[in-house]
């Protein structure tokens, strides 16, 4: 098999089926419209977490030693199950069933579909346009996030279960888009190793400096704008802007994203790689540091600055691990680079949290903006020593 064009349509749809998310305008209302209480709600968002750290790793082994066709297409099928259940459910526990079958879900996902796509491009000698296609692909993820708000709340309007039987249909796309992928011929040699001889490879690909900094800095800038995002809602709350105008921003902040997303691949070619890394370290931690003393509607600019750069660090950063990974364990490394990313939000997050409601919202995000310079700086040393 010499390349696979029609793999990036497929995972352009998966993509699509992943981040069209029309529930999540009015998630929180839908629970509290069930009778959970906010407890409830963070419990169960907690548990969704548990369970995708927790198969995270075993989905990349599968994803290596199974294929990365076969763990896309249990991921998608888990996906539409999850929904399908919130969609008929409304008590606590068959709520907690969902977030479990949905965590597990996104973990055969994430890491397969960038292995899948690195693999398709590699068959045809066109792995140089890794970033192109990865930064389009993940453009299309924050359109979709984008239109999604706006349409799941037009859809509440009808009524809060209303975007829950309309995503099981956007969820079910993904089924169809995960079976006619085709497995590139290079990477089936992966479905004869055992765990004992993948694990040996992860040990000796993770033993090179650059691999190790390559995932350590992608995965503390994945755990920095993840935490960001978390920071928006109560950014806009005191900078005075008024309710009504957050789904419009929200949106505007994602396709902003998708934008700079979709060029990564010609900024990264213009600056090269080390000024590339420079500039996502540096503008994030800025973003961080500049809206901690700056939170005011003027300040909003500040947020749109950081989603750029977040546009451009994804995809840039997965190609950099991408490029010292063995075919046969590309997905269990980019499952490790996701598993860093959640054990990290889930290290970090209580304490920020914590300096939020006894300090303020300015505090935290300094001590993010600071936290992430110095360890974004020490992971891309090897980088620039080069």
């Amino acid at each position: 098999m010499k390349s696979s064009p029609e793999n990036i349509i497929q995972l352009y749809l998966i993509k699509v089926a992943k981040w069209f998310n029309l529930v999540m305008p009015i998630v929180v209302l839908f629970y509290q419209e069930n009778g959970l209480s906010m407890s409830q709600i963070f419990v169960l968002k907690s548990i969704y977490s548990v369970a995708m750290v927790a198969t995270e790793l075993p989905s990349g082994y599968l994803a290596d030693v199974w294929g990365c066709r076969r763990t896309l297409l249990l991921g998608a099928i888990l996906g539409t199950a999850g929904i399908i259940i919130y969609s008929f459910s409304s008590d606590f526990y068959s709520f907690i069933f969902a977030e479990i079958i949905l965590g597990i879900g996104f973990s055969f996902v994430s890491g397969a579909d960038s292995a899948m796509l690195y693999d398709s491009l590699k068959a045809g000698n066109r792995e140089n346009e890794y970033i192109k296609h990865e930064g389009r692909i993940s453009s299309a993820g924050n359109f979709a996030e984008a239109l999604a708000g706006v349409a799941g709340g037009l859809l509440a309007t009808i009524s809060l279960r209303t975007p829950y039987f309309f995503q099981i249909f956007i969820a079910a796309t993904a089924i169809p888009a995960a079976y006619f992928l085709k497995e590139p011929q290079h990477a089936i040699e992966r479905t004869h190793l055992k765990m004992k001889e993948i694990l040996q490879i992860v040990r000796q690909t993770y033993r090179q400096p650059e691999m190790r900094s390559a995932i350590m800095i992608s995965s503390f800038t994945g755990a920095a704008t993840l935490t960001y995002a978390w920071f928006v809602q109560p950014y806009f709350q005191e900078a005075g802007v008024p309710v009504s105008v957050f789904g419009i921003l929200w949106t505007l902040l994602n396709l902003s994203a998708g934008i700079f997303s979709m060029f990564s691949y010609r900024i990264e070619q213009r600056l090269g790689q080390r000024n590339t890394l420079l500039l996502i370290v540096i503008f994030i931690s800025l973003g961080f540091i500049l809206t901690s003393l700056e939170v005011s509607i003027a300040g909003v600019a500040i947020l749109f600055g950081f989603y750029m750069v977040r546009g451009v660090a994804t995809p840039v950063l997965k190609d950099y691990i991408n490029q010292y990974t063995d075919s046969k364990v590309r997905a269990t490394i980019l499952s490790i680079r996701n598993f860093e990313i959640r054990i990290i939000f889930a290290a970090v997050g209580p304490a920020l949290g914590y300096l939020t409601d006894t300090f303020s919202l300015q505090t935290a995000l300094m001590v993010t903006g600071i936290a992430y310079f110095a360890a974004a700086m020490l992971s891309i040393w090897p980088f620039l020593r080069k």
